[in-house]
């Protein structure tokens, strides 16, 4: 870290990536700048300098180490919410048996049976493909 315990890059998160900032707390100013110097397409590793700016190898390794950083962050949050939709049908199923009125049962049951139903053929072809894969 330099600028002061600050880090030398900054990530702007966005939906498919992120924009990349070095930080610059070194200036006659004393105040911090981040300077925009690339775009990130974490969907397909896509990294596009900003504007004249050329990468130098230090920007490319911070770049490749937070895509790789990400892309396991991403991949772990993703089974952390499956595992929170599970928690949820067993609430939902818990809620239905001993809570739910009639009224609150006729507006969620069809959209309920619908997405597990879906969920389970989707499953079931998964598991047979890699069944039949082993």
């Amino acid at each position: 870290m330099t600028n002061g315990g600050l880090p030398p890059y900054y990530f702007r998160v966005k939906d498919n990536g992120a924009l990349v900032f070095r930080v610059d707390a070194e200036n006659r100013q004393r105040r911090l700048e981040l300077n925009q110097i690339a775009t990130i397409n974490i969907n397909n590793g896509l990294v596009k300098p900003q504007g004249d700016t050329e990468l130098t190898e230090a920007d490319e390794d911070a770049i490749a180490d937070w895509m790789v950083a990400r892309t396991a962050e991403l991949a772990a949050r993703d089974i952390d919410d499956i595992l929170r939709a599970v928690d949820h049908l067993n609430l939902t199923a818990h809620w239905v048996q001993s809570r739910a009125t009639d009224a609150q049962l006729d507006a969620v049951t069809d959209r309920l049976l619908l997405a597990m139903h879906d969920l389970r053929t989707v499953l079931v072809k998964k598991r047979a493909d890699r069944v039949l894969k082993d």
